[in-house]
């Protein structure tokens, strides 16, 4: 987001609070990041001699943003770090802070279920509507959280935007991991976020399904049962053998880490996966899909 040129009005907090993120107080290590930041970003400025009003126009931010930083309030987005490095000359003793609040910026679930999938050497995933977070693309996540009800402010929507876009660094991973998915054909069908977007993301579906470790799969609407009609079916495998799973339909939607609960969802996802169009038919049925659009 480009920065506005520096007036009056760059103060008002309608405006302000588009440059950076809420911290969510139950998530007390994210807080208390954030407010360490903020003493650090304070004593710099005070060390320097500059008023919060004045170092807010030297940088391209209000005074109430500073003071929200400063005192652990709002997360501030990286560019407001590089800045602030510049006018007090830290050499990036300042700049390297981003590193220190790069996660924390997103919601602490998010950040929990990231730190699994970074772990992970295995991954099945049933979706049972719609198209699994990995997947997406930007216009598509973002097109989703904008229709969520109640809605979402701008903030929040941003924020959910780019968390699962830090997700996708699952597909970069030096020793990827072995990745599956079973997706609905409806899902497919749906053009979310309009024709152009539509055919984004199921570009992206292409470029995903050829990639060496990904084994991607459509679930056909004349399939008329299978067992993942309950809900959906996520199980990661981790090196040390242990594994999480879980199901919306099965065990109330709780996490799961019994053997004998694991082994249930992976009989169910075993049956879905077989009842599915094979790797090779589903890249041949998005190519279709696409080619309609």
């Amino acid at each position: 987001m480009s920065v506005d040129a520096v007036g009056k009005d760059r103060s008002t907090n309608s405006e302000s609070d588009e440059h950076g993120w809420d911290v969510d107080p139950e998530d007390e290590s994210g807080a208390a990041v954030v407010a360490a930041v903020g003493r650090q970003l304070k004593a710099w400025r005070e060390a320097s001699g500059m008023r919060a009003a004045e170092f807010g126009a030297l940088i391209g931010y209000g005074e109430d943003l500073v003071y929200k930083v400063e005192g652990g309030r709002r997360i501030p987005r990286p560019e407001y770090l590089d800045r602030s490095d510049d006018v007090m000359g830290a050499n990036g003793k300042i700049a390297v802070m981003k590193q220190d609040l790069a996660v924390v910026r997103y919601p602490k679930k998010v950040r929990d279920l990231a730190k699994m999938e970074a772990l992970a050497v295995e991954m099945a995933v049933y979706a049972e509507h719609g198209i699994h977070g990995l997947l997406q693309t930007e216009g598509h996540a973002r097109a989703l959280l904008e229709t969520r009800q109640p809605s979402y402010s701008r903030d929040e929507v941003e924020r959910g935007v780019a968390a699962r876009l830090a997700r996708r660094s699952i597909f970069d991973r030096t020793r990827a991991p072995a990745l599956s998915f079973v997706l609905e054909e409806a899902a497919l069908r749906r053009p979310i976020g309009g024709r152009m977007e539509w055919r984004r993301q199921l570009e992206r579906l292409l470029a995903i399904a050829q990639l060496r470790n990904v084994s991607l799969q459509i679930m056909p609407l004349n399939c008329e049962t299978h067992p993942g009609l309950d809900g959906g079916i996520e199980v990661l495998k981790f090196g040390d053998g242990t594994a999480v799973g879980r199901s919306w339909g099965a065990f109330s939607g709780r996490p799961v880490t019994d053997p004998k609960q694991l082994r249930i969802l992976e009989l169910r996802y075993g049956m879905i996966r077989a009842q599915a169009l094979t790797p090779a038919e589903s890249l041949a049925f998005i190519k279709q899909v696409l080619g309609e659009t």
